[in-house]
């Protein structure tokens, strides 16, 4: 799939949103990427997870790693495009681990996929914990990077179905807040 494609799926499933958005970071922004809009699709999951395959298909990948929760469903997809097994992390006591049962043999070559970037903060845990077990981090693959450009995984390259930039405001500076447009509902937290 293009980027073009892909991000004509995200419009279309409503994964893309725009509005007046109050994020998790507190900043404000006209753009807002709901990923379970589209991942409740399986149709479009299935698509999406077999062009994320097609970029690592020749990089003899034995396991695909995604961080609970968009990740799981990531990592499901794509091992099944790839023939792999799909395991994920889960944060326990506020650290990324692997918990049920999950392990890697030494030297296991992982893909790890996340939905949404921003910072890569959990991507740089998940990548801690595949080398802690044992296993080698081949590469990242991302639904959508919307780091414009900064998340970075030292010596693992990353590939992304689409890269957004999208603004954000200070409150205090965000010019939708001075026109008076109302804060749009968003995601999964009900948040207004």
């Amino acid at each position: 799939m293009t980027e073009a494609e892909v991000k004509e799926l995200l419009v279309e499933s409503n994964a893309i949103m725009d509005g007046h958005f109050l994020l998790t970071s507190g900043l404000h922004s006209p753009h807002y990427v709901e990923k379970f809009n589209v991942l409740q699709k399986p149709e479009c999951t299935e698509k999406l997870c077999k062009a994320m395959a097609e970029k690592f298909k020749d990089a003899n990948i034995e396991t695909v790693v995604g961080p609970m929760t968009g990740g799981i469903l990531l990592a499901h997809e794509t091992g099944k495009a790839l023939g792999t097994r799909a395991i994920f992390t889960e944060r326990v006591d506020g650290k990324m681990t692997f918990r049920r049962g999950f392990s890697l043999h030494e030297g296991e070559r992982c893909l790890i996929v996340e939905d949404i970037v921003t910072t890569g903060g959990s991507i740089k845990e998940v990548i801690e914990v595949v080398k802690a077990h044992g296993g080698i981090p081949v590469a990242v693959s991302m639904l959508v990077d919307r780091s414009g450009g900064k998340a970075n995984f030292g010596d693992v390259p990353c590939e992304a179905l689409l890269h957004m930039n999208v603004e954000t405001y200070k409150p205090e500076e965000c010019p939708l807040c001075k026109q008076g447009i109302p804060m749009t509902k968003r995601g999964s937290t009900g948040k207004k």
